[in-house]
Formats: structure tokens, sequence, C-alpha cells
């Protein structure tokens, strides 16, 4: 499966070796997919996660590139950089794998991290509350609610949750979610296990870049 138009990609810088430098936490960049042609895939300039400085690549430049689909699975493949391309936001040409080359990694689907984030939560027509996440990931979300809100399993509720990146901007995610689970936590609270029944791909990438974020922080504790 190649890369879409607007797909989030994750890179990483490679030695000449092609193996992932030392220092590959520092260099993780990300950027996004602008155009395609036959032969390369037009990247916007990548940012380093790390410094939230844009990545200035070299034609030549080694990379392993990995995004997620909407299902959650991770595909990766090596690249090179290609070239440049002037255009009103300028672009990063890098080759265009061989479907032989992109690898799927399905040990883990979604990354899932720990973090207290606002979520809006809706039932039916008229039932409206808000709540904390325990954790989010790309496939779902968990949150602590008052156990008067009528939420069971298998229940289909609408969500919006608010996202804070490094860089100070905020984002928020729309999204319907299928209850999993629902357990008891406190003498008057629960907690909710839900996926992801309908969410857009654009808010979904919003959501794994939150968690690839606190991911690199976490590893430097």
């Amino acid at each position: 499966m190649l890369p879409k138009i607007n797909q989030t990609m994750y890179i990483q810088v490679l030695s000449d070796e092609g193996k992932i430098n030392q220092d590959s936490e520092a260099t993780t960049l990300r950027s996004r997919v602008a155009d395609l042609d036959e032969d390369n895939i037009y990247i916007e300039i990548p940012l380093d996660e790390k410094s939230r400085k844009l990545y200035r690549s070299q034609i030549g430049e080694k990379f392993q590139v990995f995004f997620f689909t909407q299902e959650g699975v991770k595909h990766l493949f090596p690249s090179i950089v290609t070239g440049f391309r002037k255009e009103s936001v300028n672009l990063v040409s890098i080759k265009k794998p061989e479907l032989e080359e992109i690898t799927k990694d399905q040990r883990r689907s979604f990354l899932r991290v720990e973090a207290n984030l606002e979520i809006a939560v809706r039932i039916g027509d008229k039932l409206r509350f808000v709540a904390i996440t325990e954790d989010v990931g790309g496939g779902g979300v968990s949150f602590i609610c008052e156990r008067k809100w009528p939420i069971a399993a298998n229940a289909i509720v609408s969500c919006w949750l608010l996202l804070s990146y490094k860089s100070g901007t905020v984002a928020h995610a729309a999204f319907e979610g299928e209850v999993v689970r629902v357990l008891p936590v406190e003498p008057d609270k629960h907690l909710i296990m839900m996926r992801f029944q309908d969410i857009a791909d654009s808010d979904q990438q919003k959501i794994i870049r939150y968690c690839f974020e606190r991911q690199l922080d976490n590893r430097k504790i």
C-alpha cells in the first residue's frame, strides 16, 4: 500500500550504511505528502519533532519512512532524497518505493499513551458532558466519568477531543466511538473504554501526532 496525498509521514534519518543513526530520536521528523508522480513522493519540508525546527534535507540523504493506515497498520519503507520542488510551499522529493519494499508492522496496532485530556461526550441528541481521558491512541480512548451518565457496553457516542501539542497549538478531533467496556473505578465513577467507529483520517492523524510527541517525551525521562 502506497501513502496517499495528505498522509502524515514519520521519518528517521539513516546513516550511509543504511542504519538508523544513534541519535535517531533527536532526528525523528514529521511531514505530509503533498503530491505524487510515477517515480517520486513530494513531501512538505520535514519538521524535527524535538526541536520544532524545519529539517533541511540533502539530495542523496537516506530515510526510513513510516505511516499509519486508518486501520492502525504501520507501514515502513526505505527512501532517498531525490530533489526539491519550489512552489508556493517548497517540497522535498523522495523516491517512491516499490510495493515489495513496503513492510507492515502489525505487532502493535495504534500507539497508546497515558494522557489527561478534555473530552466532550454526547449521548443521543440532548445529553452532553465533559470528562477527562486516561489514555488516548490512534484506535480509541479511555476516559473517567460520573456513574450518573447512562453509558453501557456497545453504546455509540459522539465525542470531541481537545489536543495540545508541544508547539503550543491546540486541535480538536471529532469522532464516533463504540463503548467496549465499562469498569467501576471509584464509588461514583466509571472508566469507559472506547474504540473509534467513525473518524475522519485527518482527525485520526491529529491524535497519532499527539501520541507520537508524548512517546518521544516519555523516552527522555
